[in-house]
């Protein structure tokens, strides 16, 4: 499925920005813009149909902006190129998990001996509380 969705080129929609990272480094820290920032607006993407949008935009309702696009970053790594393919990998499996379509549930009924038991076992609890009560005078 994930080869399925790469072959999409969904890479050409993609925008990236980046930034310092914040946190400890040192001067490699304050110089270089290694975090990563993956943007892809889904409401204008090409690549996928009315259907993907809306179950996109159902299903991650809250990485979403108001304008339609789908935020991520990466800033683990001091590279810039490693930020960026873990970004990409976040994005693909965001994206893959968000577009699978759920099985359909299948109703079932108890069998009868599942039945059975369940009532034998009822009654046995029963019996077994009935003897916690004070005898009758």
């Amino acid at each position: 499925m994930r080869a399925n969705i790469r072959n999409r080129e969904l890479e050409k929609e993609i925008k990236f920005n980046t930034s310092r990272s914040g946190g400890p480094g040192g001067q490699h820290a304050n110089k270089v813009e290694t975090s990563v920032e993956l943007r892809f607006d889904i409401s204008n993407s090409s690549s996928l149909n009315r259907q993907e949008k809306r179950r996109l935009f159902k299903k991650l309702g809250n990485k979403i902006t108001k304008e339609g696009e789908l935020i991520i970053t990466a800033e683990n790594s001091r590279s810039q190129a490693r930020n960026k393919e873990e970004a990409l990998e976040k994005f693909f499996a965001i994206i893959e998990e968000a577009l699978k379509v759920p099985k359909k549930r299948k109703p079932t009924k108890p069998s009868k001996a599942a039945k059975e038991k369940r009532l034998k076992e009822k009654k046995k609890h029963g019996e077994k509380k009935s003897y916690r009560k004070p005898p009758d005078v």
